[in-house]
């Protein structure tokens, strides 16, 4: 069987453990994780989606995902910036656009340059309003955006944003807005039930002139699909599968002590087992009719959200109090209910919800 570990510059083992112990003073301090971004370009983790010929090390799908499983077990919220910065540098590397991708990715292979994405008003998020939330006109040096982007994480933190919108004639484009324009203005971040140490929220464009050599792509109709994202769909069930695996292992310490909780970790320790195997099949490419992204996510999604409601109850009045690990991993396997959630894997929760005991 092929290796789910993700090659590095240097070994990841020390890396994860420095997250674990830093993840819970990440989340009640709700800072930026600036510390844990630099040990992340010590490792060489930064370079992951950048493509070799301009100094990264473009490991593969399958190797991004199992690298973001054993991130996301260690810290989620670091993970979670990560996949932003991440988005970012897959379209900007997927560019046709030389100029974007000769002045952005040499940069980006470290922590010299940090970039995010504000995209979820070109997807799923305000897709239903009649005038489009950020407007874009041509202009004599390349495109002027105004309006507002509603999710954007590290917004403060960030060199540039690569984000879109929509001309009048519907046509959209994508560029990377510099954030030392005064017309971006960042947004206080969002207070969040978890990982508001992301500091995420929105940010206004007001004329914001973005000159073409910045244009990731367009004019186009529908330049999400035009775009490449990398590991995709399989991202989000990675970080929901770490969160379990996380889990598990609590679930085991607990076990060391209490031999009535063995059955309980074990069960949980063979279904993330399984979907590991499954997820990182899919990743290779060895698609079934079983294990397509959907279902993946609607596992992990479940797995998440049971296995740390197990952890939180075999901790007892312990786990309930502010700052412990068990009532964290519960806020956090929340977010996979609303994070790039499909409609049909959201209606699956609330069907799982509803569900009655029997006996």
């Amino acid at each position: 069987m092929a290796s789910n570990s993700p090659p590095t510059t240097q070994p990841i083992e020390p890396l994860l453990k420095r997250l674990a112990e830093t993840t819970g003073e990440l989340d009640q301090q709700q800072i930026w994780p600036s510390e844990q971004l630099r040990w992340l370009d010590e490792a060489g983790v930064l370079g992951w989606t950048v493509p070799r010929t301009y100094g990264g090390s473009e490991i593969s799908a399958a190797e991004l995902v199992a690298g973001y499983e054993q991130l996301a077990a260690a810290c989620l919220t670091t993970t979670f910036v990560l996949t932003q910065r991440n988005g970012a540098i897959q379209r900007i590397a997927g560019s046709d656009n030389e100029c974007v991708r000769d002045t952005l990715l040499p940069g980006l292979v470290h922590a010299d340059i940090f970039a995010t994405v504000g995209i979820s008003h070109l997807t799923t998020s305000r897709q239903h309003v009649a005038k489009p939330v950020v407007s874009v006109r041509e202009s004599a040096a390349g495109f002027v955006f105004e309006g507002f982007m509603p999710w954007v994480t590290g917004a403060r933190a960030a060199d540039y944003i690569v984000s879109g919108g929509t001309l009048e004639d519907g046509r959209q484009v994508l560029a990377a807005i510099k954030t030392d324009h005064p017309g971006v203005q960042p947004q206080d971040p969002v207070s969040l039930m978890a990982l508001s140490a992301s500091q995420t929220g929105a940010v206004k464009l007001n004329d914001v002139e973005v000159p073409s050599d910045m244009l990731i792509a367009g004019p186009v109709e529908q330049v999400m699909k035009q775009t490449s994202g990398g590991a995709g769909s399989f991202t989000t069930s990675a970080l929901a599968l770490g969160v379990s695996n996380a889990a598990v292992s609590s679930l085991a310490n607990e076990a060391s002590r209490r031999p009535d909780l063995t059955e309980v970790h074990e069960q949980f320790a063979v279904a993330t087992t399984q979907l590991s195997e499954d997820l990182h099949a899919a990743t290779r490419g060895e698609a079934s009719a079983e294990h397509t992204a959907e279902s993946l996510r609607r596992r992990a999604n479940s797995l998440a959200l049971r296995s740390t409601q197990a952890v939180l109850t075999a901790t007892k009045g312990a786990g309930y109090v502010s700052g412990h690990p068990a009532e964290r991993a519960v806020r956090e396997a929340m977010f996979f209910l609303v994070w790039s959630c499909p409609q049909p894997v959201a209606a699956a929760a609330l069907k799982e919800f509803a569900c009655t005991m029997e006996g």
